[in-house]
C-alpha cells in the first residue's frame, strides 16, 4: 500500500463536520473513495469541501477540528490501494 497525503488548497479553518451537531464526515480507519468529503475549509464564512482525492483507508488526521490551515498543508493521510 502507498500513503497518500490530503492537502488543502486553501487557507482557512478546517472542520471535520458540517455543523456542530453533525457527525464527522469520516473517522480514522474508514474506507474512502476519491470524492469522499473528509472535511470543510471555511474562509470568511464560505465553506469548501475537502475530498480524499484517491481511494483507500483514512489512516490519520494531521490537524484537529477547528485548526487553522495554510495552502499546501497536509490535513490527513490515507493508505491507498
Amino acid at each position: 500500500m502507498a500513503e497518500h497525503s490530503v492537502i488543502t488548497p486553501l487557507p482557512g479553518t478546517f472542520y471535520r463536520k458540517a455543523t456542530p451537531d453533525s457527525a464527522n464526515y469520516v473517522e480514522v480507519g474508514d474506507p474512502v473513495s476519491a470524492d469522499t468529503v473528509i472535511g470543510l475549509i471555511e474562509v470568511m464564512k464560505q465553506f469548501s469541501e475537502l475530498t480524499a482525492g484517491t481511494a483507500g483507508r483514512l489512516s490519520a488526521f494531521q490537524v484537529e477540528d477547528g485548526d487553522l490551515v495554510e495552502p499546501g498543508q497536509v490535513v490527513a493521510t490515507l493508505d491507498s490501494e
